[in-house]
């Protein structure tokens, strides 16, 4: 195990950011891309314990502004073309280029990945895009269609009233959300039994970050990436992508599963009994579809269980 601070050249000046890489293999090197924008890598303990036992060699990175990194307070450096450049910066200090490096991206990490492999595609081996559309306006018209009318109806009044005075911090909006959200389409299980990874990532989620990107609200995007859509642009990625859904996602599986269409030499994996984290509520079929897809990538001569290294 080994931790690293990589130094990021940025517009407003030079900052660091955290990474540690567990496992080693030289042709299977896997880079975490986590969510928010502002979570942190700490709920990829569990997924990444379980690939390095695999053979993986696994690095877990927190991007500028979360948790581990440094976090500066400038909000002109929470900009996607920024944070590509970043991706670019991290995977030249720790020397990963088309004969090993994997990049894998949940959530907003799944859309970095997306940008980072249509303008840098050329270093990739392969990409993992978990539990991500390829469309805001898609993914907000389907929260709006399609998740809304399941909550609530009465919890929901209340969620959308909260957010139309801002009133993002009053108890009931997490509260409600938690209740008739969450635990329903963010990880299926109930509130007190989360795992510990998780909680302690969400208590550490920077809000400057996330907020100006996303938007507050948790049903829906309304900041700076509001108006992304990549869809018709997937078909210029050129190397083999694996694109996760699962059935009970905030993100539509659907339009998951066709993304992987367009994408040339794209796959699917579907998570039935998943959520948006569906590598803690449904890993009998995530890690396995993920362990197929990295091994027949990088050759299951090089990624093989701990029993027959």
């Amino acid at each position: 195990m080994t931790e690293r601070r990589i130094p990021i050249s940025t517009p407003s000046g030079e900052f660091t950011v955290w990474t540690r890489t567990v496992g080693e293999n030289p042709r299977c090197r896997l880079l975490l891309l986590h969510g928010g924008p502002g979570a942190t890598h700490e709920y990829f303990e569990g997924l990444g314990e379980a690939l390095a036992a695999a053979g993986i060699e696994v690095i877990y990175y927190d991007q500028l502004g979360s948790f581990m990194s440094d976090q500066p307070e400038d909000d002109s450096l929470w900009d996607l073309e920024r944070f590509i450049d970043e991706v670019e910066q991290v995977r030249v200090a720790l020397g990963l280029d088309r004969d090993d490096f994997f990049l894998y991206g949940h959530s907003w990490g799944g859309l970095l990945g997306i940008e980072y492999a249509l303008r840098h595609g050329e270093h990739l081996k392969g990409l993992v895009v978990s539990n991500m559309m390829s469309s805001i306006p898609e993914y907000n018209r389907y929260a709006r269609d399609v998740i809304m009318p399941t909550i609530d109806q009465e919890a929901l009044a209340r969620i959308q009233e909260l957010e139309a005075t801002g009133d993002f911090a009053h108890p009931d909006y997490e509260a409600l959300l938690m209740e008739h959200h969450y635990v329903w389409r963010v990880l299926r299980a109930p509130a007190e039994q989360w795992p510990e990874p998780v909680v302690r990532s969400f208590a550490h989620l920077n809000a400057q970050v996330y907020v100006p990107m996303q938007g507050p609200s948790e049903l829906g995007a309304s900041g700076a990436l509001v108006e992304w859509d990549r869809f018709d642009d997937l078909a210029q990625i050129s190397v083999p992508t694996l694109v996760i859904g699962a059935e009970h996602d905030t993100m539509d599986p659907e339009h998951m599963q066709a993304m992987a269409e367009q994408i040339p030499d794209g796959r699917h994996l579907h998570c039935p009994d998943g959520a948006h984290m569906a590598m803690w509520d449904d890993p009998e079929h995530y890690l396995s579809g993920l362990l197929a897809f990295l091994m027949d990538v990088a050759g299951s001569e090089d990624v093989a269980g701990p029993a027959s290294r």
